[in-house]
């Protein structure tokens, strides 16, 4: 099996200092139960060094406070060749993430582009191969999918999502092999979380993807990192990672049951930054 080339890649972070669940716009969220900040950035820290130890490169940007949600850096973008996407968060309690993000990207010499229709970054919106997977019903909108299309120079694929529960893309769907735009793409994904037509594309161009279980998707397993060999994910999701290892790839779990609490895993926490000439070295 052809994978991606290992080490190398560039991951953008949010440590969670002011991570909270005090509303609710995602059927994770429960603003009347405990959570655990300090738990929360213990887990969040361990995901860091697992990726520095993989040989990645993990840059960070600064907590703001008053954004909880900030942490889940999936939403902050998406990059693809160098390129930045905005993005126009569907909430207000997020709105704010938007500008802080663009900020970072213009300030490290991206070239920006704003987000003109709602769109929440790579969570609805992932690189696979030459493709560009991108989910709507929940959060990103339709006319967001010919924007990115526009802007990054990628076909784009729409899915629609039809389960609240897994309400971006990123949450239904993991690009195992070909998230960095090079070589064929891999994925495992949840059918039940897509729409007929949606599941009948998923099946005609991934004909070989690893299918989970609702129990594995319920822990948010599918929500994972994957550089082309090693997998990042939840530990929970344990029929998923043998599913996994079955195909060759190496898979390490990671707890993130605080930051399930807000509705986000491994990959809502890591956005991806693929390089090319709009950005500096």
């Amino acid at each position: 099996m052809t994978m991606d080339s290992v080490g190398g890649r560039r991951y953008l972070m949010c440590r969670p200092t002011y991570f909270a669940v005090n509303y609710k716009i995602n059927p994770w969220m429960d603003p009347t139960a405990p959570y655990d900040t300090a738990l929360a950035i213990e887990q969040w820290t361990r995901l860091r060094q697992t990726f520095l130890e993989l040989g990645h490169t993990v840059e960070e940007i600064d907590p703001l406070p008053g954004l909880p949600d900030m942490v889940f850096a999936a939403n902050g973008a998406t990059v693809v060749d160098g390129t930045v996407l905005a993005v126009q968060f569907r909430d207000p309690e997020r709105a704010d993430e938007g500008p802080a993000y663009r900020s970072w990207f213009e300030r490290a010499g991206y070239a920006v582009h704003e987000a003109k229709f709602v769109n929440e970054g790579e969570g609805d919106l992932m690189l696979a191969g030459d493709v560009i997977l991108a989910g709507t019903g929940f959060r990103t909108t339709h006319a967001a999918h010919a924007r990115a299309q526009e802007v990054l120079g990628r076909p784009v694929i729409t899915l629609q999502l039809v389960d609240p529960r897994f309400y971006h893309l990123d949450t239904a769907l993991c690009v195992l092999s070909g998230s960095d735009g090079t070589g064929p793409a891999q994925i495992a994904y949840l059918p039940e979380a897509f729409s007929p037509g949606s599941q009948a594309v998923l099946r005609l161009l991934f004909p070989d993807a690893i299918i989970a279980s609702v129990a594995d998707a319920e822990v948010l397993g599918l929500n994972a990192v994957s550089d082309g060999k090693t997998v990042v994910l939840a530990s929970q999701a344990v029929e998923l990672a043998a599913a996994l290892q079955e195909r060759g790839y190496r898979t390490i779990g990671v707890n993130m049951s605080e930051l399930r609490k807000a509705g986000g895993g491994a990959k809502c926490c890591t956005l991806e930054l693929r390089p090319g000439g709009g950005a500096t070295s």
